[in-house]
């Protein structure tokens, strides 16, 4: 197999792409040595992922770079620009939250993102906190124990913070800069790893409110210091430092990877980041992309990286600017075993259960290709309709691969003719669909599952065929109780039996409710968008270029009603945000929104 191509393929570092017959990339990787990379994917046999790979494989293309440095960079940005489906673990785009410290004169602590992490930001981040909780349950700690400012912008008055002891009144009181400097030296210290500065103000605050007979506060300030202690002992380590750091250790087994990073901050184990996915490369390769990924991605450094002896540490220091350390012996030898064993045990917890569903999934779309006659089942895309007596109305698609939902390629359709026409809508909705598909050449489904029986199925059929489109497709009925009934199909379209306690039926349930529920969503975004639209028309100081930022903003009633007098001062001016508010309150009494 590619005989011909491979003898021609040189032994120098670079990029390869997989493509398929569609000409879609499927794959990226990179090597060292081209030439014995891309052999090894066509002689002798394979399993799981790889297997699949190669049997989807109908070309491959590969660029030569001068070292293997430059292919680990060019391999990121080909993965970001193509996401190819079997590039699985590069999908993980989450952005874990920071606690930040603002650079202001007075400073205040919140939560962020690291996507919101403006670049040259001379502010304290602490983090990352993959658990968003912990995160927020600190800085609301932080934010009781200390009189920081809390408002976005400063007031004429004080607030409520001011009156609880919360915050020291910035906004109407000068404060001296010297006591906003010990504040602020002492979260820093307990969010690097100083805990004590925090737990003996805990107990001050504890034993005040007891000297006052208070004692439901006072419970509150020892449960919390309660919780401190508990944190600390779940994050006691051996080194003490107070550097920040990263331990990647990983498990393999039965062509799975599973990796495990245990973020140090401080000396202290503050959270871990963990993952479990199926090979399609080799080991040193996918471990490398996985960390690769992770840097690329979360911008903020540790001061070093404890990693494996499989890994190039001179190719990431190269790369990303890490200092990183393959430790053979001591204390840092054992925390990276730590995070080995971590990886181990979670590959064992999780794994018997993973590879269960797997089977039972691949068994369901092995039974629906057979019924279905389909020579091939990797990608399903789904429709469903939706209006209000005409109005609103929308369509939804949903994207599953290799049985799997796909987020990132679901889509949502306004319709352009406002009436109760299931047909009309089905066929606007399938033409715009595969015309940009063939328009922009995007990856095709095998098959195409539509909400309805027969006659949604002809209008969907109708319009492929004009198209000139081959794609298999289907419809699934829902019974008067709008459950998952029936699958209709095949050419004559006919009602395909099946067990209704099989897993495939569990599949299409599953599905079918994955796209109704993503257009139910849509459908009541707009019609609460239609709703604010014309609440807003009826306010004054309330103008198109106004309507519109809030529109944007708030998108939904219910969020427009959560939205406090600040976060309305945004974009309005505060008489007109009062009057606002004031309105939306009369308006609610009157309607249920």
């Amino acid at each position: 197999m590619f005989k011909e191509e491979l003898a021609l393929v040189p032994h120098k570092p670079g990029c390869y792409l997989m493509k398929n017959s569609d000409g879609n990339v499927i794959y990226v990787g990179k090597s060292k040595n081209l030439k014995n990379r891309l052999t090894s994917y066509f002689r002798g046999s394979h399993t799981g992922k790889t297997a699949m790979l190669v049997r989807d494989i109908a070309f491959f293309e590969y660029i030569v770079t001068s070292s293997e440095l430059e292919a680990l960079l060019l391999e990121i940005n080909l993965i970001k620009k193509y996401t190819p489906r079997y590039n699985i673990l590069l999908r993980d785009d989450k952005s874990y939250p920071y606690i930040e410290l603002t650079n202001d004169k007075v400073p205040r602590l919140i939560v962020v993102r690291h996507a919101n992490i403006k670049k040259n930001n001379k502010t304290k981040l602490f983090g990352p906190y993959p658990n968003v909780s912990a995160a927020r349950n600190t800085v609301d700690m932080l934010n009781r124990l200390y009189p920081l400012r809390k408002c976005k912008t400063y007031e004429k008055k004080e607030c409520l913070y001011y009156h609880i002891g919360q915050c020291l009144g910035y906004c109407t009181h000068d404060i001296d800069s010297q006591k906003i400097d010990e504040i602020k030296h002492e979260i820093i210290s307990f969010l690097s790893g100083n805990h004590e500065i925090v737990t003996n103000r805990i107990k001050t605050k504890m034993q005040e409110f007891s000297n006052k007979m208070e004692y439901e506060k006072a419970l509150e300030y020892k449960e919390m210091l309660d919780n401190i202690n508990i944190t600390l002992e779940k994050q006691k380590v051996e080194v003490n430092d107070n550097l920040n750091r990263d331990v990647i250790g990983y498990y393999t087994n039965k062509n799975y990877l599973s990796v495990q990073i245990l973020f140090i901050r401080g000396g202290k184990l503050l959270d871990r980041k963990r993952d479990i996915f199926p090979m399609v490369d080799t080991l040193e390769e996918e471990l490398m992309n996985y960390i690769s990924n992770f840097y690329d991605t979360h911008g903020i450094k540790p001061n070093e990286v404890l990693v494996p002896d499989i890994i190039d540490a001179s190719l990431l220091t190269q790369a990303f600017g890490l200092k990183v350390i393959k430790p053979q012996k001591g204390v840092k030898k054992k925390i990276l075993d730590l995070a080995f064993e971590n990886a181990k045990t979670y590959y064992e917890e999780q794994m018997s259960l993973a590879l269960a569903n797997e089977q039972i999934k691949n068994k369901a779309l092995e039974e629906l290709k057979e019924l279905l006659k389909l020579d091939n089942l990797t990608r399903i895309e789904l429709f469903d309709n939706s209006n209000l007596f005409g109005s609103f109305n929308v369509s939804g698609m949903v994207v599953f691969i290799d049985g799997k939902p796909v987020k990132s390629e679901y889509r949502k359709f306004k319709i352009t003719a406002d009436k109760n026409d299931d047909y009309n809508t089905m066929r606007e909705v399938i033409y715009r669909r595969y015309f940009r598909v063939l328009k922009d050449n995007l990856p095709r489904a095998d098959l195409i599952i539509v909400d309805g029986g027969e006659g949604q199925l002809n209008v969907a059929r109708e319009v492929l065929h004009d198209l000139n489109l081959n794609i298999a497709s289907c419809g699934l009925k829902k019974n008067d109780k709008h459950n998952t009934n029936e699958l209709v199909g095949l050419d004559p379209i006919r009602v395909i039996e099946i067990d209704k306690r099989s897993d495939l039926f569990l599949l299409l349930t599953k599905m079918q409710n994955e796209v109704h529920n993503f257009t139910i969503s849509y459908h009541k975004q707009l019609r609460s968008k239609g709703a604010l639209s014309s609440i807003l028309d009826n306010i004054d100081g309330i103008g198109e270029v106004r309507k519109k930022k809030l529109l944007k903003k708030y998108k939904t009633i219910s969020k427009m009603k959560e939205a406090t007098l600040e976060d309305l001062e945004e974009i309005l001016p505060k008489k007109v945000a009062l009057d606002f508010m004031k309105f939306l309150k009369e308006y609610n009494e009157k309607k249920d929104i």
